[in-house]
């Protein structure tokens, strides 16, 4: 992957799923790790244009930068950190993967997709409410994907994910498979580890190359935050970049102080050398709670798709754009006369889960007259 050939429409015409040797960002040649190779599993570049929100503060100026529009199956930000980590799942001789994740993990949907596009085996641990978590858990949206693909659901309740770890609990499935003579890769939650990290460290150089001479110069990037190497990558791009913009994450599960930790753990792993709460405004948006969602905020969902054309997902980019604009309208004058990139992590999926509380915001139907 070469630093211009990348974004080269005929060089690209064969490039999908095709491994590659991986050159870092000139400004990002001292962070170690350097990634060896990676694998081309997304749709690049991702395109960004102008997002026409309605009730912005004077002279602000929103767009939108879309990783919803990184493939199908393999939609949303976290192709950007499989490119990674298969990469090395491979280079280790892997023949299966394991990842988890929530019940409608688009994470988890991604990884599965991806690994029976490189002809390896999937097993996810999916986290669900004690109620479920001896029923089969359907088809809904990721589900189905997963599910069509071939991928090993195995649920666990939310109290026993929260007693023993997500770490325990991918170690416990790897040391099973391993004494079954399999060969598994363990991904963390998200795809969040300091190789995943790159997914966006190279992302921000994608819209270097995208804003180029145009003359856009952006102030702001904002994004969801829901395991923490996303804003990783995009804090340190933007900072070791020509981008600096300043990037404000929002938080959709956790504390801002725990992904302030994590993401440190991110940049150590690096050899960084720089302060997460240097780098990175995190603030909260959890509201009700992972993937639980408000009237209010649903609302929003539908207001903006009616307004924009642009359908955001409940989980991630639903809340950051709703906690986004909330701020825009409490706090204007931080806002005024800027321009700020939204990155649309994707999730579209999600949506179906939510169908039942959609209902009444939806209901715009008439039997057509025909006499």
């Amino acid at each position: 992957m070469k630093e211009a050939s990348k974004h080269d429409s005929e060089s690209m015409s064969f490039e999908f799923l095709k491994e590659k040797t991986y050159s870092p960002p000139s400004w990002a040649s001292h962070l170690n790790p350097i990634p060896s190779h990676v694998f081309s599993l997304a749709q690049l570049p991702t395109p960004i244009h102008k997002w026409n929100l309605p009730d912005l503060p004077n002279g602000a100026e929103v767009w939108l930068k879309r990783d919803d529009l990184s493939g199908m199956q393999l939609s949303g930000n976290k192709v950007r950190k499989l490119e990674f980590l298969m990469a090395d799942a491979v280079a280790k001789g892997a023949d299966c993967v394991i990842t988890i994740g929530g019940i409608q993990s688009n994470h988890c949907r991604a990884t599965a997709v991806a690994a029976k596009y490189l002809n390896l085996d999937c097993y996810l641990i999916l986290r669900t409410s004690k109620l479920l978590v001896d029923q089969d858990p359907g088809f809904t949206g990721n589900l189905l994907v997963e599910r069509l693909v071939g991928a090993h659901l195995q649920l666990i309740s939310k109290e026993e994910y929260a007693n023993i770890g997500s770490v325990t609990l991918t170690n416990v499935l790897k040391e099973k498979l391993i004494k079954q003579g399999r060969r598994p890769y363990v991904i963390p939650v998200g795809g969040s580890n300091p190789l995943g990290t790159w997914g966006y460290i190279e992302a921000i150089r994608e819209i270097e190359h995208q804003i180029g001479d145009t003359g856009v110069k952006f102030d702001d990037i904002v994004v969801a935050c829901g395991s923490g190497g996303t804003i990783a990558g995009l804090s340190l791009g933007s900072l070791l970049s020509t981008l600096k913009a300043k990037v404000h994450a929002f938080s959709v599960c956790d504390s801002p102080e725990y992904f302030y930790n994590f993401v440190q753990g991110l940049l150590d792993g690096l050899e960084a050398g720089v302060n997460s709460h240097d780098i990175v405004d995190i603030q909260n948006a959890k509201y009700l709670g992972y993937a639980i969602n408000s009237s209010e905020e649903l609302k929003f969902v539908k207001e903006v798709a009616t307004a924009t054309g642009v359908v955001l997902d409940p989980v991630y980019s639903g809340k950051a754009a709703f906690r986004m604009m909330k701020d825009m309208s409490e706090n204007p004058s931080k806002w005024e006369g800027r321009k700020i990139l939204f990155i649309h992590t994707g999730g579209l999926l999600g949506l179906y889960d939510k169908v039942d509380q959609m209902s009444s915001l939806v209901g715009n139907w008439q039997r057509m007259d025909v006499d």
